[in-house]
């Protein structure tokens, strides 16, 4: 086990040579992270394609279990690692925050590692068997995001070394720490050059999308990145996985218990102070139940414990970027300028820090608000009152993007009106929970390919047709 002081020691560079990574909470230097270029870029690439024939060549079996060491390596350093995440992305240790993160690492790693991956039989008759098999593609670039930068990292890095592949990592600017620590405690057990983080600028994710030994990108953040990693990648024709934004709609149908779903989707909103693509981000209730799924969502707003990431009460923190404190103040001033009721919050909460905003129970306001049409991610849910189902399926779909959805109230009228949802995946009474075998990806301007399990899996190797 290494300590939190230990392995900052093992991924941060001196003052003079790196980035200041600030505490999302108090603002305080964690520690300076390297600055990378696009000549390390290179250096990079390259070394990750010598390492990765020999790679390759080991076998499902054996890459699987020095997987497993690495994940047992994750595990082991866990409470260390959330550590880092709880201060450099400001999510707090317990409920669903950095412990749960770190320890995500460690599941999806060993779920890849794990996962069977068989030759498919597609044809056979006399003297002829067709069967299509799943090869490595060669050098996996995987750009992620800050707002789980660790997991999605994993969910990245785990999959395309488990099918042969080579990683370079570019992580987000804003939580390199996070993605470099879970990388070192892997880079115990694998070969050297296989996986490398690359902490650089714009410029070095620019250049990864056009690079012409990259074989594949995966990309985990905004739709309009994600249209220039497109465009960046038409050259070199790399294979893409995108998952985008999303503005993930809720409905409500009448006759729902609101004491009974008012903890699910609690937690739906608000995971990570509400910064996660797949929270729900609109919620449209029945006029039947409005007033009553309103106040059960005020009361636990207001009950749930707010604090630094660090923090053993706390469940919900700070915004984690400045910039994403000014979009989440910006879209409450504008809903509050058009007349929308504030429940409760509505505000920031500075005596707990410069970040934090209190959570925020948002009424009567309709589409066509900047709150309910733009992806807020933050703390804060708009609550839209409908009394025609068709007419709120029809809003719920009336965005480009299709990320999640999800449907609350009796299973089987639920399971009709997902049917006729936009979006990658439809929930049940839940909001946003993943499963390392279940397959995830977006729909519309939300992305493309699809992430976990086989399909996952797949997803990171090329499909290769052997007829005999």
């Amino acid at each position: 086990m290494t300590d939190v002081a230990t392995l900052l020691d093992a991924i941060t560079v001196s003052a003079h040579a790196g980035r200041a990574i600030p505490d999302a909470a108090s603002g305080e230097v964690i520690g300076y992270a390297p600055v990378h270029t696009v000549a390390d870029l290179e250096s990079a690439i390259a070394a990750a394609r010598d390492a990765q024939q020999t790679w390759a060549a080991l076998g499902h079996e054996e890459r699987s279990r020095i997987l497993r060491l690495a994940a047992d390596e994750v595990e082991a350093n866990a409470e260390e690692l959330a550590h880092i995440i709880a201060r450099e992305q400001g999510k707090p240790l317990n409920g669903p925050g950095a412990r749960f993160e770190a320890a995500g690492c460690a599941v999806w790693i060993r779920n890849a590692a794990d996962t069977v991956i068989e030759p498919e039989l597609l044809f056979e008759a006399e003297g002829t068997r067709s069967e299509l098999h799943y090869v490595p593609l060669g050098v996996v670039a995987a750009i992620g995001p800050w707002n789980w930068p660790a997991l999605i990292g994993i969910w990245q890095i785990a999959p395309a070394l488990r099918m042969g592949n080579a990683v370079v990592v570019k992580p987000s600017s804003y939580t390199p720490l996070s993605v470099l620590g879970v990388v070192e405690l892997m880079n115990r057990h694998l070969p050297a050059g296989l996986l490398t983080v690359v902490s650089g600028n714009r410029e070095v994710g620019s250049r990864i999308a056009s690079h012409p030994d990259i074989a594949k990108v995966m990309f985990t953040g905004s739709t309009e990145t994600g249209r220039e990693i497109v465009r960046s990648s038409a050259d070199n024709l790399a294979r893409l996985t995108l998952e985008l934004g999303g503005n993930d709609p809720g409905i409500v149908l009448p006759g729902a218990d609101a004491a009974a779903i008012a903890e699910g989707l609690f937690w739906g909103i608000f995971i990570n102070t509400g910064q996660t693509c797949a929270a729900l981000k609109r919620l449209y209730v029945h006029d039947s139940v409005h007033d009553e799924v309103v106040a059960a969502l005020a009361a636990l707003a207001e009950s749930i414990p707010m604090g630094p990431g660090t923090s053993e009460e706390a469940l919900l923190g700070p915004l984690s970027t400045p910039q994403q404190f000014e979009i989440v103040s910006d879209l409450v001033a504008d809903a509050r300028e058009r007349g929308a009721r504030i429940v409760t919050g509505g505000e920031p909460a500075p005596e707990l820090g410069s970040q934090f905003y209190r959570a925020t129970i948002v009424t009567e306001i309709e589409d066509g608000a900047a709150l309910v049409d733009e992806e807020q991610f933050g703390p804060v849910i708009p609550i839209i009152r409908y009394t025609d189902l068709d007419d709120a399926i029809a809003r719920a779909n009336a965005t480009e993007q299709g990320l999640g959805a999800s449907v609350w109230g009796e299973p089987g009228e639920a399971r009709r009106v997902a049917d006729r949802l936009e979006s990658g995946t439809v929930w049940i009474n839940q909001h946003g929970t993943l499963n390392p075998m279940v397959p995830f990806g977006g729909v519309k301007a939300s992305g493309y390919g699809l992430e976990f399990g086989a399909h996952g899996l797949k997803a990171v190797a090329a499909p290769k047709v052997i007829t005999v």
